[in-house]
């Protein structure tokens, strides 16, 4: 069910060494890139808006149907319009799981008038926020931040997107996009302040959020560089799972592994989501439909 501003209880440290293995796994559901809309479909692109209620409606009852912490969807819940979170959101609040969600840039084209209210509209605790479970913490970013899309114009993060994209495409970078964003310096702040806390506290990190940082990709954030960098510092984080980019993707990097998780929304019929198992010294993804399966393995503490 939806909940909001609740944070999921974690222990307080992560046991290391050959106790770690006697804990029992931890594992959640994924889902990305829904986006939802009452349109017809864009063939050219393979999106297929109204069919995501369908598919959803699927996921929820396969994941019922397991021992799941939570379930998160990494962003672009709905495509357009506001009132399009009405007959999505009531989907997810059959899921018998704790239901989390990522920021999307989709689920910010609402109007102006209707900017200020997606993340209450998403019972969120913020735009971006973290949470602990079984000794991992979870650190949920807002991509959208910096962007010409989230922040209304004449703000001073919607001036500041302006430049940063201007300066990516004379940079020739292929990120250079309009409908990609950034973080912003009080958010970047929270992370190194949050990744730190965690490695202090022996937790381990999983990093979400919608847009990708690695490989180099179109879909990628404009500081998808200095994100990574940030994470390479902290070799308690894990993972980084995002969406965005619908055809999927992975690269691994400083022990890092980077999973861009399928978009829903793709083809007539066939879904996309995944449950990720976090045990011993792997992540272990159980995919569906066009999502792969993948088992990755965990450095050393």
């Amino acid at each position: 069910m939806l909940s909001r501003r609740t944070v999921l209880a974690g222990s307080a440290a992560l046991l290391t060494g050959p106790a770690r293995a006697q804990n029992p796994p931890l594992r959640f559901g994924v889902i990305a890139d829904p986006q939802y809309a009452d349109a017809p479909p864009n063939t050219a692109m393979g999106r297929y808006y109204a069919n995501s209620l369908d598919k959803l409606s699927a996921a929820v009852e396969t994941l019922n149907a397991q021992d799941l912490r939570f379930v998160v969807t990494l962003g672009d819940v709905i495509d357009r319009d506001f009132s399009s979170f009405e007959r999505i959101l009531p989907l997810y609040r059959k899921l018998r799981h704790e239901t989390r969600f990522v920021l999307g840039n989709h689920d910010f084209e609402v109007g102006a008038a209707h900017l200020g209210q997606v993340v209450d509209r998403l019972d969120m605790p913020g735009s971006y926020y973290d949470f602990a479970v079984q000794g991992v913490r979870f650190v949920v970013l807002d991509g959208n931040d910096v962007s010409l899309f989230a922040p209304p114009q004449g703000d001073p993060r919607w001036q500041l997107a302006q430049e940063r994209l201007a300066v990516a495409k004379a940079a020739g970078l292929p990120n250079a996009k309009p409908w990609n964003g950034s973080l912003g310096a009080a958010q970047r702040a929270w992370l190194e302040r949050t990744l730190a806390a965690a490695q202090r506290a022996g937790e381990r990190v999983v990093v979400m959020n919608h847009y990708p940082v690695l490989p180099e990709n179109p879909h990628n954030l404009w500081d998808s560089g200095e994100i990574v960098a940030v994470l390479a510092r902290f070799p308690n984080v894990l993972a980084y799972f995002n969406g965005h980019n619908h055809a999927g993707n992975y690269g691994q990097a400083h022990g890092i592994h980077f999973v861009n998780f399928c978009g829903m929304v793709d083809t007539p019929d066939t879904s996309a989501f995944a449950v990720v198992e976090i045990a011993g010294d792997r992540i272990d993804i159980r995919g569906y439909g066009r999502e792969p399966s993948r088992s990755l393995p965990l450095r050393a503490a």
